[in-house]
């Protein structure tokens, strides 16, 4: 095992004046291609990499993706290999990457990097014609760039030789270990050779990283690209907002912010293919121009969704995590998690693919009542608030849309070109002032865009703390139930709080007497006037007494002793409540789960 002994960290920031691509050693003919492609200064990741691996150095480089780090490696891959001569139907270079998207977009590059100099590239993944990949590795390629499955797949059938491999770039290594690649990293360095050229890069550096460099690479140089510092009193690259919605509610709310932030490209998270397609579906049938991308899709599918995405043609790319994994948009605005993150590292891979190149970027997040207290993990690892906001409501969306009425019709005066208009405006000024006819056109142009359509208020979700006390009829009314004083208790202690939906045995026994195996439970009321609440599950869904106590004891915030009878059929329940609270436990229950089912609750009808 090696030792990793040397360690540069390099700010963020760009070359110094006149130190561009040719003082970094690489070929006047490569400089210039670069020069065609537009490429100007090289970034840190790139100052640093490009002399050590033409040097012929193992290189460990950290930097985020967005940095350069394909260029850092392919360039000079693309020097070294230029001059060698390659035995027929081997490779001289191997590129490992995480995903089929990343490894189209490496190899796009390092093939217009390489046009010039004869150099093939070949990108092998999964999905992709196994038949047309053999046809391309028996002629002979330069180099290929492939995920580590289909590299073994390869291997296995003896048609990838790795015996001639000059260069080995493992990319976004600890994205590969994440996926559960680590065997078939073993299994493809194993088949190279020991004297090879090894360049690994990762966003982060963790001891199993660190393990598989000690492993593979010999005396690597380490670069470090520090993160880049906001000056003083700079606004954050990334907007964080969050706004809790009862999941009943999460597809208006959606199309609610989309309207107001009106992004101009938004990748959407969801957490399975099938929640992907039908939120695409819903959000087609809104207006919005949205395609999918999931496992289930066939490569070529993926490609014509990315395809449009990139060019403009679809506004909204509704993903699974797997999917997106190795997307790099460079105009994407928005990130919006339809669903929580499973974890906060999640949400920060999620969210770092916009505000990048020194433009803003928005992150926002759906939440159900029951996962507002994620954001707070999420918070602690980011470092950085989430603002918890309310759901813009039907004016706050008006107001956006006569905003861009106002937009279009201020172009439409700064171009001119409206005089065979006036002939009309002049004849009604003769009958309306001219301040109304101008607002009645603006009233025609809102109308004529679809922006006079009837909407549905969003229900604001009220936390538990902030609910108002519903026993002003109860003798001990204002002293909190023993339900509330464990749970205030444990957060006084730093504690989580036990299940809310869970009543206790005093709860159980006070609102149904003795226990009993009736499916129609009767005891004292507490209230004189009782409203009967129809809940949409019963026995079907094995729903107990006690599960609709419990729900109403920890969503609505009820005492035990004000719920009156339960009544339990196949397919329903109807419980009795006060009739001042019923339509807060009514809000309360639409927007939790009865035996993991979202049901519908309303007041009763008979």
């Amino acid at each position: 095992m090696t030792t990793i002994p040397q360690d540069v960290e390099t700010e963020a920031t760009a070359t110094p004046d006149g130190a561009g691509f040719a003082a970094l050693g690489l070929s006047p003919e490569l400089v210039a291609t670069l020069s065609a492609l537009g490429y100007e200064e090289p970034t840190p990741i790139q100052q640093q990499a490009i002399p050590a691996i033409l040097e012929g150095r193992d290189v460990l480089g950290q930097a985020a993706t967005g940095t350069g780090k394909t260029a850092a490696f392919a360039l000079p891959m693309i020097e070294r290999l230029s001059a060698k001569d390659r035995p027929r139907g081997s490779i001289s270079a191997l590129v490992l990457v995480p995903t089929r998207e990343l490894a189209m977009q490496v190899a796009e590059a390092a093939h217009k990097y390489g046009r010039s100099r004869g150099v093939s590239v070949l990108p092998i993944y999964g999905g992709q014609s196994m038949e047309q990949q053999l046809r391309a590795l028996k002629r002979g390629v330069d180099v290929v760039v492939a995920t580590p499955g289909r590299a073994t797949d390869h291997i296995r059938r003896r048609t990838l030789k790795l015996d001639a491999v000059q260069i080995v770039v493992l990319d976004e290594a600890d994205e590969m270990l994440d996926m559960g690649f680590a065997e078939d990293l073993e299994a493809v360095l194993g088949a190279t050779p020991a004297d090879r050229q090894t360049a690994l890069f990762s966003a982060t550096l963790p001891p199993r990283i660190a393990r598989l460099a000690e492993t593979h690479l010999r005396d690597p140089l380490r670069i470090q690209i520090a993160k880049e510092k906001l000056a003083a009193g700079a606004m954050p690259k990334v907007r964080h907002s969050a706004y809790i919605v009862p999941r009943a509610h999460k597809l208006a709310a959606l199309g609610r912010v989309l309207d107001v932030e009106g992004p101009e490209a938004a990748l959407v998270f969801c957490r399975t293919r099938h929640e992907v397609d039908e939120l695409t579906e819903s959000l087609n049938g809104r207006g919005y121009r949205a395609e999918s991308l999931h496992g289930g899709m066939s490569q070529d599918q993926r490609d014509r969704v990315m395809k449009k995405f990139r060019s403009g043609a679809a506004e909204l790319l509704i993903a699974t995590d797997v999917a997106a994994r190795g997307l790099d948009i460079s105009h994407l605005t928005h990130v919006v998690n339809y669903d929580v993150p499973t974890s906060a590292e999640v949400y920060v891979h999620r969210v770092g693919r916009t505000g990048r190149a020194g433009r803003e970027g928005v992150a926002i997040t759906l939440l159900e009542p029951r996962e507002h207290r994620m954001i707070r993990n999420i918070e602690h690892v980011m470092k950085q608030p989430i603002e918890v906001g309310t759901v813009p409501s039907v004016a706050d969306l008006r107001a956006r849309r006569l905003e861009l009425t106002r937009g279009s019709l201020y172009e439409v005066l700064t171009e001119g070109d409206f005089d065979h208009f006036r002939v009309a405006v002049e004849s009604l000024a003769s009958e309306f002032d001219v301040m109304d006819i101008a607002a009645a056109a603006m009233k025609l142009a809102h109308k004529a865009v679809g922006s006079e359509g009837d909407e549905e208020e969003i229900p604001t979700v009220v936390t538990r703390t902030d609910r108002p006390s519903r026993d002003r009829n109860d003798r001990s009314a204002g002293k909190p139930s023993r339900a509330e004083r464990t749970r205030e208790g444990a957060r006084e202690r730093g504690e989580r709080p036990t299940r809310a939906a869970r009543p206790t045995r005093e709860d159980e026994e006070r609102a149904f007497g003795k226990k009993g195996d009736g499916d129609r439970i009767s005891k004292k009321r507490g209230h004189a006037d009782m409203a009967r609440v129809f809940v949409g599950a019963g026995r079907k869904l094995k729903v107990r007494p006690a599960d609709l106590v419990g729900a109403i004891i920890g969503e609505a915030g009820l005492e035990s002793r004000s719920i009156g009878a339960i009544e339990i059929g196949d397919r329903f329940s109807i419980v009795e409540v006060p009739d001042d609270a019923a339509d807060h436990v009514i809000s309360a229950l639409s927007r939790t789960t009865i035996r993991g089912k979202s049901v519908t609750v309303r007041r009763d009808k008979a």
